[in-house]
C-alpha cells in the first residue's frame, strides 16, 4: 500500500491510539511490575522457593504474552480486532481474579503465567496491529504515544500494589486491579478497530517460517531476541539488587516507578525522532545506550545515587525499544500481513524473555547472592543484540548515513 493511503491522523485514528493506550496500561504496564511480584512472592507465600524458581512465574508470563502474538497476529489478519479484544479482556480479568485466590506455586503459575498472560496478549496484539493500519509517516510517534500507557502503568501500579498489599492484603489488591483493568479494557473494546477489512486465510506454518526467508526480517528478529534476553533483568531484579546493596527500604518500592516514569519519555521521544531520522537508526542508538549503561553503570555502582542514575537512564532507553520494535517489522513488511509478521518476531523474542530471568536468578544463586554475573549477562546479551541489528541495517543501506 502507498503511504498516501494511510490517514496518519483524524478522529478514528487517534481514538485507536487512546484505546491502545488504555490496553497497554493494563497489559505491558503490569509486565513492568514483575519486580514487585518477585519481591512479594520470595518473602511471602513462596518464600520456600529460590529466586530462580519464583522467576519462572514472571518469565513464563512474559513468554506467553509475547509468544501468543504468533497466533493472535494471524487471528487479527483473519478476523480483525473485535473478538480478540472481547475474549482477551474477559480471560485477562478472570486470570487476575484467580491470582487473588491463589496460595500455592502451581496456582500462581497457572492463573498469572498462563491464563492472565494469554488474555493480556490477545488484547495487546489487537491494539498493536490495528494501529499500524492507520499511520505511516507518524507511525513511530503514534506507537510511542500508545506504548507510553505501559510506562504510566509501570509508575502507578507498583506504588498502588505496594500500598494496598500493606493495607488490605494481596488478594484484595489483585481484585481491585482486576476491576480497574476491566474498565480500561472496556474503553479499548469500544475505540480500537482496524482500517483494513479482514482477509481470512487458513493457518499455515510455512507462512511464519516464510517470513524469515527475508534476510532483513530474520536478522532483525535475531537482534531483538538477544536484546530481550537481557532487557527484563533490571525490571525483575533491580529491587532485590538494591536491597542487597543496602538501599533504604523506603526507597526501594519506588525504583520501578522511577524507571517506568522516565520510560514515558523514552517511548514517545525516540518515536518522534525515528519518523524523522530513521527507525533503524534510532533503534540502534537506544539499544546501545541501554546495553552500555548496564555494563558501565549498573555493575560498578553500589550506592543509592548510582542505582537511581541507572534506573533513570535505563528506563528512558529501554522504553524506546518497546515502542519502536513493531515499527521496524512494519517497515520491512507488507501491511496486509502485519499481524503474522509482527507475531513471528514477537514469538521468537519471547524465548529470550522466558529464559532470561531464570538464568539471571541461577547466576545470582551460583555466585552466593552477588549480582555481578547477572549484570554482565544482561549487558553482554543486549550489546550482542545491538551488533545484530546493525547488520540488519547494513543489509538495507550498507554503512551509508541515510534515513533507514
Amino acid at each position: 500500500m502507498a503511504p498516501a493511503d494511510f490517514p496518519d491522523g483524524g478522529r478514528e485514528a487517534w481514538l485507536v491510539v487512546l484505546g491502545g493506550w488504555c490496553a497497554l496500561f493494563c497489559t505491558f504496564g503490569l509486565i513492568n511490575c514483575v519486580g514487585v511480584f518477585q519481591a512479594y512472592y520470595v518473602t511471602g507465600p513462596l518464600k520456600q522457593y529460590g529466586n530462580s524458581t519464583v522467576a519462572w512465574i514472571s518469565s513464563v508470563q512474559v513468554f506467553f504474552m509475547i509468544f501468543s502474538s504468533a497466533i493472535f497476529g494471524r487471528l487479527f489478519d483473519n478476523f480483525g480486532p473485535k473478538w480478540l479484544l472481547y475474549g482477551g479482556t474477559i480471560t485477562y480479568v478472570f486470570g487476575l481474579m484467580m491470582v487473588s485466590l491463589s496460595s500455592s506455586y502451581y496456582q500462581f503459575f497457572l492463573s498469572q503465567s498462563v491464563v492472565a498472560s494469554i488474555g493480556s496478549s490477545a488484547a495487546f496484539n489487537a491494539c498493536m496491529s490495528s494501529l499500524v493500519t492507520w499511520f505511516f509517516k507518524r507511525r513511530a510517534a503514534a506507537f510511542g504515544i500508545m506504548v507510553s500507557g505501559s510506562s504510566l502503568g509501570g509508575v502507578i501500579l507498583p506504588i498502588m500494589m505496594d500500598k494496598m498489599i500493606k493495607e488490605v492484603g494481596f488478594p484484595w489488591m489483585m481484585r481491585t486491579m482486576g476491576f480497574l483493568f476491566l474498565f480500561l479494557l472496556g474503553i479499548s473494546c469500544v475505540t480500537v478497530k482496524s482500517r483494513l477489512p479482514p482477509r481470512p486465510r487458513p493457518f499455515v506454518l510455512m507462512d511464519y517460517v516464510g517470513s524469515l526467508k527475508d534476510p532483513r526480517m530474520a536478522v532483525t528478529t535475531a537482534g531483538f531476541f538477544l536484546f530481550m534476553w537481557g532487557m527484563f533483568l533490571p525490571f525483575n531484579y533491580v529491587i532485590l539488587q538494591a536491597e542487597a546493596a543496602g538501599v533504604s527500604s523506603t526507597l526501594t518500592p519506588y525504583l520501578l516507578p522511577i524507571l517506568n516514569a522516565v520510560s514515558i519519555f523514552g517511548r514517545i521521544l525516540p518515536g518522534i525522532a525515528a519518523d524523522k531520522l530513521g527507525r533503524y537508526n534510532i533503534m540502534i542508538v537506544i539499544m546501545f545506550i541501554s546495553a552500555l549503561f548496564c555494563l558501565a553503570v549498573w555493575i560498578p555502582v553500589k550506592d543509592t545515587a548510582g542505582i537511581l542514575v541507572f534506573a533513570i537512564i535505563f528506563g528512558f532507553s529501554s522504553g524506546g525499544f518497546v515502542s519502536l520494535g513493531p515499527t521496524l517489522i512494519a517497515q520491512i513488511s507488507d501491511i496486509r500481513e502485519i499481524g503474522t509478521r509482527v507475531g513471528t518476531a514477537f514469538a521468537i523474542q519471547s524465548f529470550g524473555a522466558l529464559t532470561g530471568s531464570p538464568i539471571g536468578g541461577a547466576i545470582v544463586k551460583a555466585q552466593n547472592g552477588d549480582y555481578v554475573g547477572l549484570q554482565l549477562f544482561c549487558g553482554c546479551t543486549m550489546m550482542a543484540g545491538v551488533a545484530v541489528v546493525i547488520v540488519a541495517r547494513y543489509l538495507q543501506a550498507g554503512f551509508k548515513i541515510t534515513k533507514i
